[in-house]
């Protein structure tokens, strides 16, 4: 029974997800879910992320967290659209709460939406929300076991940002066995070392968004 319970869920999911896609499409808006463990580094990669694109492209971001509006805080500061959602204890974002958000925004007029997802390496995995790709950020101190330990969110982005590089010096983690675990469940993930901090190995990850960015306006003319 809690099987079947499950599986309507996500299958419920799923169809709110597909509509929102629909939406997207119309409007030809690109949408990233960018998914990580609390503390990885989302925030800071969306704000860098804006910063670097936002001369070429309209851009809106959701922020996700369980409760309060710090991050969403950050973004409003930049002066782009951003709509908090708070799940009051939920572990992701999925479609509903996503389009409830929409009426927020001006589609239309928007190139490229950062969905900041919570805080996890489980649950943002399962849950479509109606994106084009899901991101995920790795960051150093979490250690090199978590493709092998939670391989779904691996299986699920398109790329693998492992941040904080500039700690590597002072933490324990195998960087080869990181990526070689991640392509094991994924042998597509775009792979990107970087560091936020110091914005080394940035610009790849700008130039691989961007020609997403662009091959889906070419679809979608």
């Amino acid at each position: 029974m809690k099987i079947n319970v499950v599986q309507n869920v996500l299958d419920a999911n799923d169809r709110i997800a597909m509509d929102n896609r629909a939406l997207f499409d119309k409007n030809r808006t690109y949408v990233v879910n960018l998914m990580s463990s609390p503390g990885a580094g989302k925030t800071t990669l969306v704000e860098k992320t804006i910063d670097a694109l936002k001369d070429k492209y309209a851009i809106s971001v959701i922020e996700g967290d369980i409760q309060d509006t710090c991050d969403a805080d950050r973004i409003a500061v930049l002066g782009i659209p951003v709509v908090q959602i708070n799940t009051g204890g939920a572990c992701h974002i999925d479609g509903n709460m996503v389009r409830e958000t929409l009426p927020s925004f001006d589609l239309d007029k928007i190139d490229l939406l950062i969905v900041e997802n919570v805080g996890n390496l489980v649950c943002p995995a399962e849950f479509k929300i109606g994106e084009n790709i899901k991101a995920m950020i790795l960051s150093t101190p979490e250690g090199a076991d978590k493709p092998a330990k939670y391989p779904l969110i691996f299986q699920e982005s398109a790329a693998m940002i492992i941040n904080k590089t500039d700690l590597i010096p002072y933490v324990d983690f195998d960087m080869e066995r990181a990526k070689r675990d991640a392509l094991v469940s994924n042998k597509d993930l775009a792979i990107f070392e970087v560091s936020c901090k110091t914005s080394s190995g940035l610009s790849d990850w700008f130039r691989w968004l961007e020609d997403k960015i662009e091959a889906y306006k070419k679809q979608n003319p």
